[in-house]
């Protein structure tokens, strides 16, 4: 019961700080949302975060006025975004961005280029991860209901990935690489979707490298740069069939996973006239969020 008050406290510290993020937070602010004492709830925060609370909210305004700078027009001041999240002075801005990103504001406005944006772990009460339950019913054709099935095309395109040594899923991918990948990937202004997990064809692996990736798919033709240690590979057009779960509470994002998992498992895309299509592209993982549910898709080919 004492860990599930931590993470419930520290996820209300977390929303807080979402909610305020171009205001002044206190510590006492966040003591008071997480019903704690000043004192406990920056060591349960930092504990459960790997940050301080203040680091943790500069890390996320400093990425914010990134994302600022990026979509913006070259017209929009530095100084009006670092008064926005809150810096005193375009000094003290430039140099904290300088310090986080490598790179100083102006020239990154004028030529965005991939950065590692802080995207912020957030905590989640315990679940339980159980699969599909018995209670649940399938239609007729052997379809989860509460899951949609639609084909979509994807035109020819190239992604950015980075590549592990023998991953198979996420969590061992994390192991390997660590969590930042996520960051620079959302840092791609030409990005044509949001960041993905790819499970690889067998043919797209290079040896000693892992099945797992993570990647965000750019136009074919992109000349823009490549962050060390990543690659640019081509993604022919093909067809995909995508899952998606209804909206789930975010801490059964577990169960949404597994059930979509068991479908796939199941399902027989030849009642729709498609056959399963391993080579012709990778199969792929959206982030889980709640709101939408959880997306994943197949490549598949036309009988």
């Amino acid at each position: 019961m004492e860990d599930l008050n931590k993470l419930q406290a520290v996820q209300r510290m977390q929303v807080f700080i979402d909610e305020h993020l171009h205001e002044k937070i206190s510590l006492k602010n966040l003591a008071d949302a997480a019903g704690y004492s000043p004192w406990h709830a920056d060591r349960i925060f930092k504990e459960l975060t790997g940050r301080s609370p203040f680091e943790y909210i500069r890390a996320c305004r400093l990425s914010q006025a990134a994302i600022n700078l990026r979509d913006g027009s070259e017209k929009i001041k530095i100084i009006d975004v670092a008064l926005d999240y809150l810096f005193d002075s375009h000094e003290g801005f430039t140099r904290a961005f300088s310090k986080q990103f490598g790179v100083a504001p102006k020239p990154y406005q004028q030529k965005p280029k991939p950065i590692a944006l802080f995207m912020p772990y957030k905590v989640l009460p315990i679940h339980k991860q159980t699969g599909i339950r018995r209670d649940e019913k399938m239609n007729e054709n052997n379809e989860l209901l509460g899951i949609f099935v639609q084909i979509i095309e994807r035109p020819k395109r190239s992604a950015i990935i980075l590549r592990g040594r023998k991953a198979e899923d996420y969590f061992a991918y994390c192991d390997e690489v660590g969590c930042d990948v996520w960051g620079v990937l959302t840092s791609v202004k030409e990005a044509l979707y949001e960041p993905a997990g790819f499970w690889l064809p067998d043919s797209w692996i290079k040896p000693g490298t892992s099945k797992y990736v993570q990647g965000v798919e750019v136009p074919a033709d992109y000349k823009g740069e490549i962050p060390d240690g990543y690659e640019l590979i081509d993604m022919p057009a093909c067809t995909m069939m995508i899952f998606q779960s209804e909206p789930y509470e975010d801490e059964n994002f577990g169960e949404a996973i597994e059930n979509v998992w068991k479908l796939i498992e199941r399902y027989d895309p030849k009642l729709y006239g498609y056959e399963w299509a391993s080579e012709d592209g990778p199969r792929f993982q959206l982030e889980p969020q709640g709101y939408r549910g959880y997306i994943e898709g197949k490549p598949v080919r036309k009988i």
